[in-house]
């Protein structure tokens, strides 16, 4: 673990319940005295607190100094990822987060299962969880669109990813890209689509959505 999150992490005192916190006294066995790094994900700051006390629900953590530093991806890369089953987002969520992704726009498309609702708090943890471990310092930024054409006209000129000959290249800048749902885009669709570029993967087999997603976004930010 690189910090540990705290929303009000830069305050004179830091208290925090014994039980949210449970990794720092059972897994690290933080005692009074340690010091240790925090940080709230809004901006580039890292606040070291040092331990004052520990009660039986709450620790109270004493303010000690603030410094900049910083670690962001070295690409703004924009994903769209039309929408699939929300527990393989949620298992690939930390995979994108540490490649570095920038924003992640979720896009119900025709073959979207409209059932499936995203949990955005739940996803919200587990970015505050990946951010812990890999070290990132601001969090990713995730929104929602009901359909391609909102989409597309937010974002007109999102790179389209799907079967063509002319292959994605690890040299290509690209600071938008669309990834399609399980099944593809539908007719409707791909008329939608006629004036985006179009870009394929070298690999010959089908993949799965989060296969391509990972795929993608390692090769453009590798």
């Amino acid at each position: 673990m690189q910090f540990v999150y705290h929303e009000n992490a830069g305050i004179p005192l830091l208290h925090v319940e014994i039980r949210a916190y449970e990794h720092l006294f059972k897994v690290r066995r933080m005692g009074v005295g340690d010091t240790s790094q925090w940080r709230h994900l809004n901006d580039a700051m890292l606040h070291t607190y040092v331990l004052e006390s520990i009660g039986k629900k709450e620790a109270i953590f004493q303010w000690q100094q603030s410094e900049e530093s910083a670690l962001v991806p070295s690409q703004n890369l924009h994903l769209a990822w039309c929408v699939i089953d929300p527990k393989i987002i949620e298992k690939t969520l930390p995979m994108l987060n540490e490649l570095g992704v920038y924003k992640i726009s979720f896009v119900y498309a025709e073959f979207s299962q409209k059932s499936h609702k995203l949990d955005y708090e739940r996803m919200r943890r587990i970015l505050i969880n990946s951010c812990q471990q890999c070290g990132r310092t601001k969090m990713m930024i995730l929104e929602e669109f009901k359909n391609l054409q909102t989409y597309l006209e937010a974002y007109p000129k999102s790179t389209v990813i799907d079967f063509c000959e002319q292959k994605l290249d690890a040299k290509d800048v690209i600071e938008s890209v669309l990834i399609g749902p399980e099944g593809g885009f539908s007719i409707k669709e791909r008329e939608l689509l006629n004036t985006n570029p179009v870009l394929g993967l070298t690999c010959n087999a089908i993949l799965r959505s989060e296969t391509a997603v990972v795929s993608v976004v390692a090769k453009i930010l590798a």
